[in-house]
């Protein structure tokens, strides 16, 4: 008689990251069931899926929120009031965009690629979360904005939605930029040249 073999062990937070980057790769409607798992823990049966995270939906809401606590965390400069309002914006840009070229993960920014992650109505609040995280990180860049107003580095006469759609709008382009494949030495170069948006605006110009 055959002895049976030892269970394998599931490994939960293994898996959640291991369908995190399938999501990031493809995005939520293009990330079915099958995908998923094939991808976790090479391959896992249908029980002990539904038995592990409810749903699909269930599961990339756990995703988004690993990404978020995570690879997500280059937005953190925003909130820093230590850095200088310039330097806050700036070090958020180059960091997501080192964070989207790196080789151990697919390229891009989750949040950024969300837009795109579920097209349909019906998905539209499976990815509110990622929505939530866009206007969190504009909300960063205005409050930039309105520090260097406050503190008489840039005029009052700044027009703070135009300025910080220009750099939401740069940031949200890298992911495209780094999908295909643009090297992070021009990224870099092109941070440089989108700051001169804030120096157009400096009080002593």
């Amino acid at each position: 008689m055959a002895t049976m073999g030892r269970p394998r062990t599931f490994d939960r937070d293994k898996a959640i990251n291991e369908a995190m980057y399938l999501f990031w790769e493809k995005g939520y409607e293009s990330t079915s069931l099958s995908l998923l798992k094939a991808g976790i823990n090479n391959g896992i049966s249908a029980p002990s899926f539904y038995a592990a995270f409810g749903s699909k939906e269930a599961l990339f809401r756990e995703c988004v929120q690993r990404y978020l606590s995570t690879y997500g965390r280059v937005t953190e400069p925003l909130w820093d009031n230590t850095l200088p309002p310039r330097s806050a914006i700036e070090t958020t840009l180059r960091l997501s965009a080192s964070m989207q070229c790196e080789n151990d993960h697919p390229k891009g920014c989750m949040v950024g690629l969300g837009v795109m992650s579920a097209t349909s109505a019906e998905h539209a609040s499976v990815t509110e979360p990622l929505a939530k995280s866009r206007e969190h990180t504009r909300a960063g860049i205005t409050h930039n904005i309105r520090r260097g107003i406050d503190s008489g580095e840039l005029c009052e006469s700044t027009d703070v939605h135009a300025l910080t759609t220009t750099f939401d709008a740069f940031l949200l382009g890298l992911s495209t930029l780094a999908r295909d494949g643009i090297a992070l030495a021009d990224m870099n170069n092109s941070v440089t040249l989108v700051m001169s948006a804030w120096d157009l605006c400096k009080a002593d110009q």
